[in-house]
């Protein structure tokens, strides 16, 4: 029976939402919703609204720390958008994973120690967004 399982979720080219990969694909969605509705409070795409925008950035923070955990040592043989580069350079990996987790910390900040508006939290929030980018770049298959 988990064979049959194991052969529909590979045959519908679905992910094991426990495996490594369904794990941290599940965090990286939520990090990009969370993400998209920040960033589209600032850029007019939805209603600037302090309080949301506040709770998305501890949202985006605490989901920041989570999908590291779930990149294995070596790299399991299903499809992934993860690059050969995560396992074969994984100083590097942290390093870019630890510069996201200090940005979206410091978003966090800047939404405490400034007035929330769309003008005060671009610049923090660009530096997430930058640090999201950077890894990309260097560790995912687009």
């Amino acid at each position: 029976m988990v064979l049959v399982a194991g052969l529909t979720l590979v045959a519908c080219g679905g992910v094991d939402p426990d495996s490594p990969l369904g794990q941290r694909k599940a965090i990286f969605k939520q990090m990009l919703k969370t993400s998209e509705d920040t960033g589209g409070m600032l850029r007019g795409r939805l209603p600037f609204d302090g309080a949301r925008f506040a709770e998305g950035a501890v949202r985006l923070d605490a989901l920041s720390h989570e999908p590291w955990k779930h990149f294995p040592a070596v790299k399991e043989a299903e499809h992934t958008s993860a690059k050969d580069a995560v396992w074969q350079r994984q100083a590097r990996f942290q390093e870019l994973a630890r510069a996201l987790e200090a940005r979206t910390g410091e978003l966090v900040l800047a939404t405490q120690q400034s007035q929330l508006s769309p003008a005060n939290m671009i610049a923090p929030m660009n530096n997430v967004e930058d640090a999201c980018d950077a890894c990309h770049k260097e560790f995912r298959n687009h």
